[in-house]
């Protein structure tokens, strides 16, 4: 019993990696860039308005079918300094997108549900 809880768990995490959003964490991140599957990294504070306009926007579209190969990392952008540095991000409200590992785009201060969309589809 004790190995099909486990499995379950285990299934479980790796099917909410697959879609929607995580906290970022640095070692389910490098492991989903080499895959080579799509990723977005969201510099969120929880004191930027431009953030708190974004996020339910980010959040909305996450949730379309679409968008499920998609996983949303969300860094906070008060306490992740080395990730900052290490992808030059210098402000908050910032998309970091990732296809195949590598960058491909990335964006600041948008919150028009269309400029989002765009942002987000760049990484499938």
């Amino acid at each position: 019993m004790g190995k099909l809880l486990c499995s379950i768990a285990l299934l479980t995490l790796s099917l909410a990696a697959l879609a929607g959003e995580l906290p970022f964490d640095q070692a389910q991140f490098e492991q989903a860039r080499t895959a080579g599957r799509p990723v977005v990294v969201f510099f969120h504070a929880d004191w930027c308005p431009t953030c708190r306009v974004q996020q339910p926007i980010i959040n909305r579209l996450s949730a379309e079918p679409q968008f499920r190969p998609l996983t949303i990392f969300v860094a906070d952008y008060d306490s992740e300094v080395a990730l900052e540095k290490s992808l030059n991000v210098t402000q908050q409200s910032t998309l970091v997108v990732f296809r195949q590992g590598r960058e491909v785009t990335r964006s600041t201060g948008q919150t028009g549900e269309a400029a989002l969309r765009a942002t987000l589809q760049q990484a499938l």
